[in-house]
């Protein structure tokens, strides 16, 4: 199958897909469907029906509980569920964090029955099934959807706030631990970067700030090694990317060390979307001052936000995560709406999954071949006729059997592998330009051991030693 890389943001227009569009298939879901709001029981039912029809490649698991303890169901649709696959990258979506932004929610419980009833006939869907391993989670706010549903159905529409929040009344989307705070410390050398288990900034936060579906969350980044995701919301039309923290609170466009990659894939779902990329469309703010070029923004050039979960996601975690505002209308009255916004996002929908498959890809292994897990990539772009090398401050760590993923556009980069106990190695990889017809590069790494701990983190040391005592073949 032919695959394309996504061109580089910075071009005045390029496609927004890795490889041809995959085509969309207009008879679904059909002109009998009945379009309606789903609340949880209903919700439930779409993904056990999916399950029964297509239980090859389908799992239904629930990552955690809400306050009112209904579960946050999730389905898995891979070639092999249940499995982490050496080599194939995990991608999440995520819907309904808002509780009555529920857009994002609907189009999730159409993707899912649409990715099953498509398998077997459509070979760009059946390729994207068997080489990603995907995570849907069609609402992270259960209660608070239920609140906005009860509100819609007694006086036929939703206020605005009503259901946005938790059954706590805490907003989701500032609950996470603010990670943002130590990157700009660290720019003003405030206290230095601090590393967790992957290498990635952590900070000490009392449970009892933390909401149980915060909770959730968190742990569940911990149990995948998710690489690309995108929280589904409501209230405008864009593509927002991070960070959505700014460092002195006000409205500036704060770049992170990956913005090219993240203007890229947000634009992957944006311009296909005939709405988000339409430049001359009414915008949903009143004033009309939210004028998004492309459609997509710069979360704390917009607005800025303290303990959101996009740039917790980034700062924590080997994942790249965006937001993805759908409609101007949080809560449609008229189920009917739905077919439209269907129409508008299930090729994006597609386009996005595929851009977990960009940028490049390996395994870090020892001399015998056995996968070194936590490794850090370390990446420096190469620019220019001298090949002058610029740090990506942003560095990802291998999962469980010692393979890794890393979004980037196309270039040429040096590309680090280093681990406690061996012997660092380094070697030059190439993202290809868009039109040579291949998937993420591979970058794999052999590690010689040197016997020195130096410079290892405890849990570096820990990971070294159980390898040692307790090795796998």
């Amino acid at each position: 199958m032919t695959l394309l890389l996504a061109l580089l943001a910075v071009l005045p227009f390029f496609s927004s897909v890795l490889g041809e569009p995959i085509t969309a298939t207009s008879e679904f879901p059909g002109s009998d469907y009945q379009w309606e709001h789903h609340d949880q029981e209903a919700l439930y039912q779409i993904l056990r029906d999916t399950n029964e029809e297509c239980p090859e490649i389908t799992r239904i698991y629930s990552a955690g509980e809400s306050v009112e303890e209904e579960d946050l169901w999730v389905i898995e649709i891979s070639d092999n569920p249940g499995k982490h696959e050496v080599g194939e990258p995990e991608f999440k979506y995520i819907g309904n964090m808002h509780g009555n932004e529920v857009v994002g929610r609907e189009m999730l419980l159409l993707l899912i029955p649409y990715l099953c009833k498509n398998y077997e006939t459509d070979p760009d869907i059946k390729w994207l099934v068997d080489n990603t391993r995907i995570h849907i989670m069609p609402t992270m706010n259960p209660d608070g959807y239920a609140a906005a549903l009860e509100q819609l159905e007694e006086r036929g529409e939703n206020a605005w706030s009503t259901g946005r929040a938790n059954a706590h009344e805490v907003d989701l989307n500032r609950n996470f631990p603010d990670l943002d705070r130590i990157i700009f410390g660290r720019r003003a050398d405030r206290f230095p970067r601090r590393h967790g288990l992957n290498n990635h900034i952590t900070s000490h936060v009392d449970p009892r700030q933390l909401e149980p579906e915060t909770r959730a969350i968190m742990s569940w980044l911990q149990e995948y090694p998710f690489i690309l995701s995108a929280n589904l919301h409501g209230g405008d039309i864009v593509a927002n990317y991070p960070y959505d923290s700014s460092h002195d609170g006000k409205a500036n466009y704060e770049a992170s060390p990956d913005d090219q990659v993240f203007r890229q894939v947000s634009l992957a779902y944006a311009t296909p979307h005939p709405v988000m990329s339409d430049p001359n469309r009414e915008q949903c703010d009143i004033g009309g001052e939210d004028a998004f070029k492309k459609g997509i923004t710069n979360g704390a050039d917009w607005y800025p936000l303290k303990g959101g979960m996009q740039d917790y996601n980034y700062l924590h975690t080997n994942c790249f995560e965006i937001t993805i505002e759908l409609s101007c209308k949080k809560f449609p009255s008229n189920p009917n709406d739905y077919e439209e916004f269907w129409g508008d996002n299930k090729q994006s929908l597609l386009d996005y999954i595929r851009q977990a498959h960009s940028g490049i890809k390996g395994t870090v292994t020892d001399e015998n071949g056995v996968g070194i897990d936590d490794a850090k990539i370390k990446v420096w772009e190469l620019t220019g006729p001298a090949s002058e090398e610029h740090y990506i401050d942003h560095d990802i760590t291998t999962a469980d059997d010692g393979d890794f993923w890393r979004l980037l556009v196309p270039g040429t980069y040096k590309v680090e592998a280093e681990a406690c106990g061996f012997h660092a190695v380094n070697k030059t990889c190439t993202v290809a330009e868009p039109g040579t017809n291949v998937e993420a590069s591979d970058c794999s790494f052999q590690l010689e051991e040197d016997n020195s701990t130096e410079g290892c983190s405890i849990e570096e040391l820990e990971s070294f030693l159980m390898n040692r005592l307790y090795p796998t073949y």
